[in-house]
């Protein structure tokens, strides 16, 4: 299970890339294999603002629907499109071409909350 070192998470298995005062969001590599095949992304918030904690979009898979969280309050800039024919990246490259939302954020310091590759690991293997 790969834990890149680069970002931050989230409690809810969702990763968090910075640059500059937008964050790129997806699921991890943990959150995948434990949903199994994604067959769905439904994502329908671009250019809402939408506070940290707010649901963004929902997973489905075989198994589940899950819901995905904002990881610090902003405005949903983005969304990937290449998850609407192609869900299965999800699972094949979460944290790369498998990414959800782009979110112009406006607080910075909420980014504080988020865990550290270290935090993340250690919760997942409690």
């Amino acid at each position: 299970m790969k834990i890149p070192a680069d970002l931050k998470y989230t409690e809810d298995h969702e990763w968090v890339k910075v640059d500059g005062d937008i964050a790129t969001v997806g699921i991890t590599d943990f959150a995948q294999g434990e949903l199994g095949d994604v067959v769905f992304v439904e994502i329908e918030t671009e250019g809402e603002e939408l506070d940290k904690g707010e649901t963004f979009g929902t997973v489905e898979a075989v198994k589940t629907v899950s819901d995905l969280f904002m990881p610090v309050g902003g405005e949903v800039t983005e969304v990937n499109e290449a998850l609407e024919d192609e869900p299965e990246i999800v699972n094949k490259d979460p944290y790369g071409k498998g990414w959800m939302v782009k979110i112009k954020f406006n607080d910075s310091s909420e980014l504080d909350d988020l865990l550290s590759p270290d935090d993340y690991k250690k919760m997942i293997e409690a």
